[in-house]
C-alpha cells in the first residue's frame, strides 16, 4: 500500500491478489470519496485507488451543508408566508394575516443565525475562490430572503385593512402575479442550493412579466377607483399588495444574479454610475409630470436627479401647485419645457411616461429604461371642490407609491 498526501486529498493504492478481497476493501474504506479499479492483464492482480477526504475537506463540506440547510429553512418559511398571504387575500382571512405577522420573527432569527454561520465559516475555514464566493453570496442572499419575509408581513398587514371591501373582480390578477412571483422565488433558491446555472439564467425573464402584470393591476385599480367601485383606502392597500409581490420577483432575480456569480465568478449586476437620472414626461408638463418631479425630489435621495418635461409644454397648473403646497412640496419654480429641451437628455437612465401619448417620446435606440405609468390628468377633473381634490389626492398617492417603489428597487433599501 502506497499513500501520498496532497493539499485536499489522501490517495491510497491497494493491490489485491484477486477480486474476492474487493468487497472487504470497500467495507474498510467506506468513507472514501471515490475509487478507481483496474486490473493488470499480465498478473491478473486488481488495483484499487482510493481517494479519501482529508479532515479539512470534510469539515469544509459540513459547514457548507449546515449553512445551506438553514438557508433552505428560511426560504421555505418566507415562501410559506407568501402562500398564506395569497390565501388570506382570496379568502379574506384575517387569521392568516395575523399568523404571517406573528411568525416573521422566526425568519429574522434565521437571518441572524445564517450571518453568524457565514462569518464563522470565513474565520474557521479561511476559504478561497469558490468557497469564499459561497460565503459572500450567502450573506447577500440571506438579506434578500429576509426582505421577502418583510414583504410577506407587509402584504399581511394590508390584508387586515381590506377584508371588509369587495375587490373580487381583481382576485384572478392577484393569483396571476403571486403565481409568477412565488414559484420564481422558490426556484431561485433551488438554483442557489443546487448550483444550477441554467435555471438561474432562465428565471430572470420572469421578473419582467411580473413587473408588467403589476402595472396592469395598478391601472385596473385606478380605473375601479375612478368608477367608485373601490374606496380610496382599499386602493392604497391593494396597490401595495401588487407592489410587494413584484418586489418578491425583484429579490428573486437578485438571488439568481448572486448565484451566477457564486458559480461562475462573473459578476452579473450592471455596474452603473453613482447617480441615477429619471425623467417624467406627459403631454404638457403642466400637472402630472411636475407633480411627479416634486414628489420625487421630496424624497431627498442624493443618488437621484429627477426632472420633468412635456410633448407640448404649457404653464404649470396652479391647482397642482396649490395642492402640493399643502403637502409641503414646492413646485412653484418648475417651468414647463419640451422633452428635447432637457439638458443632457441622452444621459437619463430612466424615462417615465405619465400619459399614453407621451410614450412617443421614448427613444427608439437606447439603453435607458422606459416605463409606462399612465394616469388620468387631475387638472381635467370636474365636480365639486372636494371631488376635484380627491382626484388630485389619488394621483398623488399613485405617483408617490410608484416613485418610492422605483427608488427602493434601485437602492435595494426601504425608504421611510
Amino acid at each position: 500500500m502506497i499513500g501520498s498526501r496532497r493539499p485536499s486529498e489522501l490517495a491510497l493504492l491497494l493491490v489485491l491478489d484477486n477480486r474476492k478481497d474487493l468487497a472487504e476493501a470497500r467495507r474498510l474504506f467506506h468513507n472514501c470519496n471515490r475509487s478507481d479499479i483496474f486490473r493488470q492483464p499480465a498478473s491478473g492482480k486488481v488495483f484499487i485507488k482510493l481517494v479519501m477526504a482529508t479532515h479539512y475537506e470534510e469539515s469544509l463540506q459540513r459547514d457548507v451543508e449546515r449553512i445551506r440547510s438553514r438557508v433552505k429553512e428560511m426560504a421555505d418559511l418566507a415562501a410559506g408566508a407568501l402562500d398564506a398571504c395569497l390565501r388570506g387575500l382570496i379568502e379574506r382571512n384575517r387569521q392568516l394575516g395575523y399568523s404571517v405577522i406573528l411568525r416573521d420573527h422566526r425568519i429574522d432569527a434565521l437571518e441572524k443565525e445564517i450571518d453568524r454561520l457565514c462569518l464563522e465559516f470565513i474565520v474557521r475555514q479561511l476559504p478561497v475562490a469558490k468557497h469564499l464566493r459561497f460565503a459572500y453570496v450567502t450573506i447577500k442572499i440571506n438579506q434578500e430572503i429576509e426582505r421577502i419575509g418583510d414583504y410577506a408581513e407587509s402584504i399581511a398587514r394590508q390584508i387586515l385593512k381590506v377584508t371588509n371591501f369587495d375587490f373580487s373582480i381583481l382576485l384572478d390578477r392577484y393569483r396571476q402575479i403571486a403565481g409568477l412571483a412565488i414559484p420564481m422565488f422558490r426556484d431561485a433558491v433551488k438554483a442557489y442550493l443546487t448550483e444550477d446555472v441554467d435555471l438561474a439564467r432562465r428565471l430572470q425573464v420572469v421578473e419582467e412579466e411580473v413587473d408588467d402584470l403589476k402595472n396592469v393591476i395598478n391601472a385596473e385599480l385606478f380605473q375601479l377607483r375612478q368608477e367608485n367601485k373601490i374606496p380610496l383606502e382599499a386602493l392604497t392597500s391593494l396597490m401595495t399588495v401588487a407592489r410587494r409581490f413584484e418586489r418578491v420577483s425583484d429579490q428573486a432575480k437578485n438571488i439568481c444574479e448572486e448565484t451566477l456569480y457564486m458559480i461562475t465568478g462573473e459578476y452579473q449586476k450592471h455596474a452603473g454610475g453613482d447617480t441615477w437620472r429619471v425623467l417624467f414626461i406627459d403631454e404638457h408638463n403642466a400637472c402630472r409630470s411636475p407633480m411627479a418631479e416634486g414628489i420625487a425630489n421630496s424624497l431627498s435621495q442624493p443618488k437621484f436627479i429627477f426632472a420633468s418635461a412635456g410633448l407640448d409644454p404649457k404653464p404649470v397648473d396652479p391647482a397642482t401647485v396649490s395642492f402640493l403646497k399643502e403637502k409641503t412640496i414646492d413646485i412653484s419654480r418648475i417651468a414647463a419645457r419640451a422633452v428635447e429641451a432637457v439638458p443632457n437628455l441622452e444621459n437619463y437612465q430612466i424615462i417615465v411616461a405619465l400619459a399614453k401619448d407621451a410614450r412617443r417620446a421614448f427613444p427608439l435606440k437606447t439603453k435607458c429604461i422606459c416605463l409606462d405609468w399612465s394616469i388620468p390628468d387631475p387638472s381635467k377633473a370636474s365636480g365639486s371642490p372636494a371631488e376635484v381634490k380627491k382626484v388630485y389626492e389619488e394621483a398623488y398617492q399613485n405617483l408617490q407609491m410608484q416613485i418610492q417603489d422605483l427608488a427602493e428597487g434601485i437602492l435595494g433599501d426601504k425608504i421611510d
